[in-house]
């Protein structure tokens, strides 16, 4: 299997595929951008994000959209404020979500709400930036994104957000999160034409308008989770679209403890397995042969089968080496691979039982995911 993973799987370990190879070319004449910021109950994250957002060395015509989707902290307010304090107050529109419309997740519906106001727009943007209320960006990002998407005309260019890595928790379990999600989506199939593999990172996805509308707009996606993996999937059948990893787009979300990270997983992670017990079923002994079966060999097994046992823990441990770098981490994490897989296996099978409860999608205060008769 980790042959396989190594020399087949897109090489995705390498974390190779980032938004600075190779450096973008400037466009002749720069597009009108609008950004587009679902927001709830992000007080806390929301000035901050703001103002490295409209801070952007954008030559080119750029405005903020802030969606305050029934927000209890004033984030509104503070959205309004970081604007204001900066002088962009002109270039910042600060919308609040009706009442969110059946058969609908909570972020699409205010996606819809925000994209509807930029489309209203005179004249009209050609890209849309869709991005969360807790990332931030480097001065010159927008200029690189669009670049790129300008260059290589994409119909989705999207940048992984490097999450924050700080507490425990966070060194625990972030890298391994980005290493799974590459393994899932391997970046470099994603780039390609010929590959069906489709994904995106919901902190920054630069989204042509008329590409957008050629799917239907975000209506085509109005009831999924995973909001940003489905769009790159709608998208790609209209266009290429292009996924990398960048320095430049952060996450300032803290998970101080265990508990949040474990909630984001299982949040999620059954949507992955489009609801299936039988996908659940597979995963699970996938993952167990994967990251469970080798060191369980090397370490209480003997002669020929102890040795493969702990050349298979080698190559998963030298496979995590590149995230890890890019986290900034030592390579000694690399061991503990097998628990963290562990963890996440864990989280899954809650993740199921969850939505079997009928609290399956909990975030903020709704559940946005449920079997039909817990509706």
């Amino acid at each position: 299997m980790w042959l396989y993973l190594l020399a087949a799987r897109g090489g995705f370990w390498l974390a190779a595929e980032r938004d600075d190879r190779p450096e973008p070319r400037n466009p002749s004449a720069w597009p009108r951008v609008v950004a587009v910021m679902p927001a709830r109950d992000e007080a806390n994250n929301i000035g901050q994000s703001l103002q490295s957002l409209l801070g952007q060395d954008y030559p080119g015509a750029f405005e903020v959209v802030v969606v305050d989707d029934a927000s209890q902290d004033g984030t509104g307010a503070i959205a309004g404020e970081a604007a204001a304090s900066i002088g962009a107050h002109d270039r910042l529109s600060v919308l609040h979500s009706g009442r969110l419309s059946s058969g609908w997740t909570g972020k699409v519906w205010a996606l819809k709400q925000g994209i509807d106001a930029a489309a209203g727009k005179s004249p009209q943007p050609a890209y849309l930036l869709l991005t969360d209320a807790d990332i931030t960006f480097a001065p010159d990002m927008l200029k690189r994104v669009v670049s790129r998407a300008e260059t290589g005309r994409f119909v989705l260019t999207s940048v992984m957000a490097k999450l924050r890595c700080q507490s425990l928790a966070e060194r625990s379990f972030i890298p391994a999160f980005v290493f799974f999600f590459q393994m899932l989506y391997p970046f470099s199939w994603v780039n390609r034409a010929d590959r069906a593999t489709a994904a995106a990172a919901g902190a920054c996805m630069v989204v042509r308008r008329d590409a957008l509308a050629a799917i239907g707009g975000i209506e085509a996606i109005r009831g999924e989770l995973i909001d940003d993996c489905a769009l790159a999937k709608q998208l790609k059948a209209v266009g290429p679209i292009w996924l990398g990893l960048s320095e430049g787009v952060r996450s300032i979300r803290r998970y101080d403890g265990f508990r949040p990270i474990r909630a984001m997983i299982t949040r999620s992670a059954y949507a992955e397995l489009c609801y299936s017990p039988l996908r659940l079923l597979a995963t699970t002994i996938a993952m167990a042969l994967a990251f469970l079966a080798g060191p369980l060999l090397g370490v209480l097994g003997s002669g020929t089968a102890a040795l493969l046992g702990l050349a298979t823990w080698g190559l998963m441990v030298m496979a995590f080496q590149p995230t890890l770098r890019f986290y900034g981490l030592s390579p000694l994490w690399g061991l503990a691979l097998p628990l963290i897989a562990l963890a996440y296996m864990a989280w899954t099978i809650e993740s199921a039982l969850q939505y079997a409860r009928g609290r399956g999608g909990a975030w903020k205060g709704r559940i946005q995911a449920a079997p039909r008769s817990t509706r």
